[in-house]
């Protein structure tokens, strides 16, 4: 039997088309020329026949890449843009956080724009000043309210317009890439409030670049592609269609990417087991790391080290090069979906560093789905058995 849930947020069919003018009107003479020429414009869609519904007590996530619309829509959302055409229908008071300093004047004191984002709100005075302490000290800002905004941080703003957003909370909440500014500790504090909001079960509406938060949190999700919608479903779905689209611009990035010019005494190159030059790979297919060198008696060992692109160093390889200037390393491991690099360390026989080539050569792995090997999340599948103990 199924199970009639109320809706929120209703979005039919919505289309936003901006209009962008070809010419500028540097002179009143100029002016006057592009009225009698008709001055072409050009009109930019950026929603494209759009529709879902967000459910009371949804957590729903909205994610694309940059460029996608996804901002517009929460503009539409908050009513900061009209729609070209189509119909949004909301239920509810609705409280935004879609822009840091949206709402905010910075000539005014912090204290003084606590009320000024609460009367946006729609909270009167006597309201706001139930909530003010509560804001403050979410916010970690006592000894600041009395100096003008202007004076602030960005760190510093956005902590206090998303204490308002939280301590003034309507019936829907809209959060705009929340966690992409502010320190560590505050983005801490911003994963408690969501902890906090789902269980209560809160209508919240968030974009975000995070897969892993749209997964944790949200309980539904739309991907949003140039201006149209391409899935509404779960979280996890929604979340990898958006990692598979960001993959295949990375590797056509990749692959059509200039090589670099820069002389080293080294040839590096990922190849695969034909010995051809590849940028990319599915997940436990062997490759090679092609080496050659101009011949210098000086190295004795090359060392290969495999690192994620964000940083993080995989593993190592040593390879004794004696009287040799080429080899080919051959490896299968099983990594993770992302992008790494390939530095090397020509090493002397006293394990001296002669020169090092870092980080220029990058590949790209695409996938985990390997038939017989189970999905694994993380930087790396690490060989393990299980047993299970009978019990009568």
């Amino acid at each position: 039997m199924s199970v009639s849930r109320e809706v929120a947020v209703t979005v039919n069919d919505i289309h936003k088309e901006f209009v962008l003018p070809q010419s500028k009107n540097s002179s009143f003479k100029q002016t006057f020329v592009n009225i009698v020429k008709k001055n072409n414009k050009v009109t930019q869609k950026v929603l494209d026949g759009v529709s879902f519904e967000v459910y009371k007590g949804d957590f729903f996530g909205i994610v694309g890449r940059n460029g996608s619309g996804k901002s517009t829509l929460l503009k539409l959302l908050a009513g900061v843009y009209v729609p070209t055409s189509g119909e949004i229908s909301i239920k509810g008071k609705l409280t935004p956080f879609i822009e840091l300093g949206v709402g905010f004047n910075p000539e005014l004191s912090g204290r003084d724009n606590v009320y000024l984002n609460g009367a946006l709100l729609g909270f009167d005075r006597k309201q706001m000043n139930t909530m003010y302490d509560d804001i403050v000290e979410f916010a970690e800002l006592g000894p600041f309210m009395d100096q003008k905004l202007k004076n602030y941080s960005s760190g510093m703003q956005v902590r206090l317009a998303f204490s308002i957003a939280i301590k003034a909370k309507n019936d829907l909440l809209i959060f705009d890439e929340v966690l992409a500014v502010g320190d560590e500790a505050f983005q801490r504090k911003c994963l408690d409030v969501f902890e906090k909001y789902k269980a209560e079960g809160q209508t919240v509406i968030l974009v975000t670049h995070d897969m892993e938060t749209v997964r944790r949190y949200c309980n539904r999700a739309i991907l949003i592609n140039d201006g149209k919608l391409i899935k509404v479903g779960s979280p996890r779905a929604v979340a990898d269609l958006y990692s598979d689209l960001n993959n295949q611009q990375i590797v056509s990035e990749m692959e059509h990417a200039k090589p670099s010019h820069k002389e080293h005494h080294v040839h590096l190159q990922i190849v695969d087991d034909n010995n051809r030059q590849l940028t990319s790979f599915i997940a436990g297919t062997e490759f090679g790391v092609s080496l050659a060198w101009k011949e210098n008696h000086e190295v004795d060992s090359f060392v290969v080290n495999l690192f994620r692109k964000s940083g993080e160093h995989v593993t190592s390889f040593r390879v004794p090069v004696s009287g040799r200037n080429s080899f080919v390393l051959k490896t299968k491991p099983l990594l993770g979906k992302g992008k790494y690099t390939i530095s090397i360390e020509a090493h002397d026989k006293n394990d001296a560093i002669i020169s090092e080539l870092r980080g220029e050569t990058e590949f790209f792995v695409t996938d985990q789905d390997i038939e017989g090997v189970p999905a694994w999340s993380g930087m790396i599948s690490v060989d393990h058995s299980v047993e299970y103990e009978n019990k009568g």
